[in-house]
């Protein structure tokens, strides 16, 4: 009997040469950890929804940051849950607001600390639309003004970089016209280039009671059947200024992930949405999944498609895994 010359197993026989040959590799300086942010002092209150996560105030912010930061994870994402919402989210360029005090506090604390604040109206309108609205219309030249007060807050209270999620058309442009003409040309802004009207926000939407009062977002968010649509949302982003372009969400979008890095010179990043965190945290709970092995899977299977930079509420223990 003939035995085989090629033997492709010669290189999966021990640790040592598989992470010799590994393709793609995982490190705690890939992931952003996001943090919910609310009204207060001495907070610390778990998220049903999203087991191990937590609405914290701009003072344990710090603490959270800094226990990230000692991981090797180098960025922090801030949300925000506001003292009070109008129909115009007024709060969002509040100064005084949540995300703004947590912005002041991490970057007084740790100032090597990448800190980066999701811009949307959603969290701070009485309607939960991410814009203004005419009826039940979302307007989007009105709201562009205000998404740009929003990052220019932010780029105030020390942001280093901004993150619109609201989808509206020519929001990258005015942002960025908005931070160079009040001074902040070094402000960088990541653009959520790519985010699908997904079933896979949910816990997210209860972490930052962002739900909209009425119909859905799906007449400015991508619809999830649309992959060209991607491409030219991400070259839109890039020709008003974005500095990174991201997908949001991120596991059951892989091919578009593998699209836009084939397609761009940009860093890709990926949001590993609370959906795809609950679900495995719901398995992991019943014993069914080996919670580590799932989620450093996942994880890499976004390096693997493209990712330079992932988002995730696994980050602090897939850091202290990998450590």
């Amino acid at each position: 009997m003939s035995t085989p010359i090629i033997r492709p197993r010669r290189l999966r026989v021990s640790a040592g040469v598989r992470s010799l040959v590994r393709e793609t590799t995982l490190s705690p300086a890939d992931f952003v950890y996001p943090l919910f942010i609310v009204p207060g002092t001495n907070l610390k209150n778990e998220i049903s929804s999203l087991p191990g996560n937590y609405h914290l105030s701009p003072d344990l912010a710090i603490e959270a940051a800094k226990e990230a930061y000692e991981l090797g994870i180098p960025a922090v994402l801030v949300f925000g849950l506001p003292e009070y919402k109008d129909a115009i989210g007024s709060s969002a360029w509040d100064s005084n607001s949540p995300v703004q005090a947590a912005i002041r506090a991490i970057k007084k604390a740790l100032p090597d600390m990448v800190v980066i604040s999701d811009v949307c109206l959603c969290q701070y309108t009485d309607h939960g639309h991410c814009g203004l609205l005419k009826g039940e219309t979302v307007e989007n030249d009105a709201t562009l003004e205000l998404l740009a007060k929003t990052a220019v807050s932010h780029a105030e209270a020390g942001a280093d970089m901004v993150a619109p999620s609201d989808m509206m058309d020519g929001r990258i442009q005015a942002i960025r016209q908005a931070l160079d003409n009040n001074g902040y040309t070094d402000v960088s802004i990541m653009s959520y280039a790519v985010k699908y009207a997904s079933a896979y926000y949910g816990p997210f939407r209860d972490a930052a009671d962002s739900a909209p009062q009425f119909g859905d977002r799906r007449s400015y968010q991508m619809d999830p059947a649309n992959a060209r649509e991607a491409l030219r949302e991400v070259q839109l982003d890039i020709a008003e200024g974005a500095d990174i372009v991201m997908v949001k969400p991120a596991l059951a979008y892989l091919d578009i992930v593998r699209t836009m890095k084939d397609n761009t010179n940009l860093p890709v990043a990926v949001y590993n949405v609370s959906g795809e965190y609950a679900m495995v945290k719901a398995a992991a709970a019943q014993g069914w999944i080996d919670e580590q092995r799932i989620v450093l899977e996942t994880l890499v299977s976004m390096k693997r498609a493209g990712a330079d930079i992932i988002i995730t509420y696994h980050a602090l223990d897939a850091a202290r895994w990998l450590k």
